[in-house]
């Protein structure tokens, strides 16, 4: 798996494009140990408890997240929530004059689509396909009728939101008080976690845009970091050849994240001891 990005994905409204090319090495496992791909490769939906699943799976809809779809813009009606299996989507929030910048990103992971979580039918930001890939998708009355039963997917999706917001706020902090050198090295971290292998396909143009500064700042980065032997770039393409060197050329956001999705989320489906200690609920689907 591989994360392919053009700069005119950040801004154009809907832009499609050809899949990414396969990674360096493709490990049968992603970073928090579920299943890259399959019926639940989503972690979240990883984390239900078989019957609740088997529930939600008659609504589920497998579907293709090409590079460059927009999955909701700007003042639409979001109508889906997408679990990404494959594909990383950024979020993005818009200027009056059309540029962007990112706020946070979601791969398998996540969810796409929190607005819609906590009562809003609309949104004022973006979410565009930056990493081809598939995911599933759920209609928002399903969704909605699921929050109104309550029960563990209520529960994972509340806590989900609030590793979001951790991301969010410690996206905001890290690029206005750290280097460029840290921010890079935080954005190909966060990336690679959601992907297999340890290759990402990324242009400076692009990642500068993702962090607000000019490209040659990006550009300096990149060749530093490829001297010290982190990472190899070429023709928009990073290998990362050390990721604990990397992680000690990351800022503490990078781990602060991490650490609040690892406390937050369970890795795997839990027994009835564990966090849903309830038994599992019959859904109100209409």
């Amino acid at each position: 798996m591989t994360i392919a990005l053009e700069s005119s994905l950040l801004d154009a409204p809907k832009v499609q494009g050809l899949s990414a090319r396969a990674c360096c090495t493709t490990p049968d496992r992603s970073p928090r140990g579920h299943a890259a791909a399959g019926p639940r490769g989503n972690q979240l939906l990883a984390a239900l408890p078989a019957c609740d699943w088997e529930h939600l799976a008659q609504h589920m809809e497998l579907v293709d997240m090409p590079l460059g779809q927009v999955l909701y813009e700007s003042g639409s009606d979001l109508n889906h929530v997408y679990f990404p299996n494959t594909a990383i989507v950024s979020l993005l929030n818009l200027t009056a004059s059309g540029a962007c910048a990112e706020f946070a990103a979601v791969g398998n992971d996540g969810v796409v689509g929190v607005p819609l979580l906590m009562g809003g039918m609309s949104t004022n930001g973006r979410a565009v396909v930056q990493s081809a890939g598939k995911g599933h998708r759920l209609h928002r009355q399903v969704i909605n009728d699921e929050l109104q039963a309550g029960g563990a997917l209520m529960q994972l999706l509340l806590r989900y939101t609030q590793a979001l917001l951790t991301q969010v706020a410690q996206n905001a902090l890290c690029n206005r008080h750290h280097s460029v050198e840290q921010q890079v090295s935080r954005q190909i971290l966060q990336n690679l976690d959601r992907v297999q292998g340890n290759c990402l396909q990324m242009t400076q143009e692009v990642l500068a845009s993702k962090l607000g500064v000019r490209r040659e700042s990006v550009t300096l980065v990149a060749l530093a970091l490829q001297r010290e032997g982190l990472i190899r770039y070429a023709r928009g393409r990073i290998e990362v050849l050390d990721r604990q060197g990397l992680e000690a050329k990351a800022c503490e956001c990078y781990a602060v994240v991490k650490l609040e999705c690892d406390r937050l989320l369970p890795p795997a489906a839990p027994d009835a001891s564990g966090l849903w200690a309830m038994p599992c609920t019959v859904s109100r689907f209409g």
